[in-house]
């Protein structure tokens, strides 16, 4: 009478326990890779109600608030503030020349530039004219603002809308393509 394990139940055991192994290890992989990108996407660092302020030699030349900014610093480094941003750009005795508003904002610092999204307003309050879009470019390296979208221009008098607009950050100097709108003319100038 022979007595012991079965060679092919053995064989069968270590076949169930192999499989066991790889199921088990093919889950932890695919957690590790789960928390890998879980942590590529959450931001490295977040604020609430951020106020930055931009110098030059000490002078204040614009402000930055914000409700939440996140910051990642990945392969692509970059802040977002998820629920909307404020920039007012001031001139040398601190009065607001401008003002840029918007809904959602993503800036990516090593490009130099800012985009802003949904209800995107530029205000220029020195000559009280307003700007109204859904996306917009701030290129703040060569402080110049652009779009290739529909847009709205309201000045004292008129409201003209168009497109591709080219403008410096302040928006004093600007232009667009495919003008239409309607402009208030005094009768005595006709």
């Amino acid at each position: 009478m022979k007595t012991g394990i079965n060679p092919q139940f053995l064989r069968l055991l270590t076949i169930l326990q192999v499989i066991l192994l790889l199921l088990s290890s093919c889950n932890k992989e695919k957690e590790v890779a789960a928390i890998r990108l879980r942590s590529q996407e959450d931001p490295s660092m977040s604020a609430v109600n951020i106020e930055v302020l931009f110098s030059d030699s000490g002078k204040v030349q614009a402000k930055l608030t914000a409700p939440i900014l996140n910051e990642y610093m990945d392969k692509n480094p970059r802040m977002d503030f998820p629920r909307g941003f404020k920039v007012v750009m001031y001139d040398s005795i601190m009065r607001v020349k401008s003002s840029i508003t918007a809904m959602y904002g993503i800036r990516f610092d090593y490009k130099g530039y800012m985009e802003a999204r949904g209800n995107v307003i530029v205000r220029n309050e020195i000559k009280n004219e307003q700007l109204n879009t859904e996306h917009l470019i701030w290129d703040e390296r060569n402080h110049r603002i652009y779009n290739n979208d529909p847009i709205k221009v309201i000045t004292p008098g008129k409201i003209l809308y168009g497109n591709d607009l080219e403008s410096d950050e302040t928006f004093t100097r600007y232009t667009f393509k495919n003008p239409t709108g309607h402009m208030m003319v005094r009768k005595d100038s006709v």
